[in-house]
């Protein structure tokens, strides 16, 4: 295990929400790191420190009663007559798909399963042991480490200087197929760019959504789909994004 792979994991273990396996591999790695020995021992230490002190805030009576008030009250049985209404209301539906409305909707779900997906194999990446296939900072080591392994090799672009560093490259599956996975840190958070090819060839602009607590850019440029992961900030993550696109369109124009 590498000190960026126990970096990732040491919280994890002081919450206690690693399995025994991981567990004990981290533990190995941190007795014979000092580094890492001194990082867990400041994170314990922070740990203890809001343990014991007043951290816990009970919010007043009133709060509750508004809360309450705002909820949505119960609403009566529907009416012969409602529902009525509603059988009519699904036959319009009905006809809206033909005009491709259904489709639509479709699609938004698909990029639904897909962003459920590679935040999925975000998460796993944060596991010991899977978060690269190769490590370096090196672009010119992790580029041709993808050739032969994919169809198309993902971009790989050394963002170290403007605050992204590239730390290596891995192979992952999302939507039912493998695709590489770019890895990059910002401080001590991991970002993991995905990297899949796509029929359209046209321009998306980026997007950016929320999952389980993790911030997802997408965007799709020249056959290729991007999503970038991780849990730092939106803004940090748009950063990344416009930089990582910069240096793509640099790269086109030399």
């Amino acid at each position: 295990m590498t000190c960026e792979e126990a970096e990732v994991l040491l919280h994890a273990l002081l919450d206690g929400e690693l399995d025994a396996g991981h567990a004990r591999e981290v533990e190995a790695h941190i007795e014979g790191c000092p580094r890492c020995a001194a990082l867990m021992k400041e994170y314990q230490e922070m740990h203890e420190a809001m343990a014991e002190s007043e951290v816990s805030y009970k919010a007043p009576l009133e709060l509750r009663r508004r809360i309450e008030k705002a909820l949505p009250q119960p609403q009566p049985a529907p009416s012969r007559r409602s529902v009525l209404r509603g059988f009519a209301m699904g036959s319009a539906v009905s006809a809206l798909a033909a005009t491709g409305l259904v489709a639509i909707v479709l699609r938004n779900d698909d990029e639904r399963r897909i962003e459920a997906e590679v935040v999925s194999a975000h998460l796993r990446s944060l596991q010991a042991g899977h978060l690269t296939d190769v490590i370096s900072t090196d672009q010119h080591t992790v580029k041709p480490w993808f050739n032969g392994k994919l169809d198309v090799s993902p971009p790989v672009i050394d963002l170290t200087t403007q605050g992204f560093a590239l730390i290596g490259g891995r192979l992952d599956y999302v939507d039912a197929r493998e695709i590489g996975a770019v890895v990059y840190k910002r401080r001590q958070h991991v970002i993991n760019l995905f990297v899949a090819q796509t029929a359209n060839t046209e321009r998306r602009p980026a997007t950016m959504t929320t999952l389980q607590g993790f911030n997802i850019r997408h965007w799709s440029d020249r056959g290729l789909n991007y999503w970038a992961v991780s849990d730092i900030g939106a803004d940090e993550l748009t950063e990344f994004g416009d930089k990582f696109e910069a240096a793509m369109q640099a790269n086109k124009e030399g």
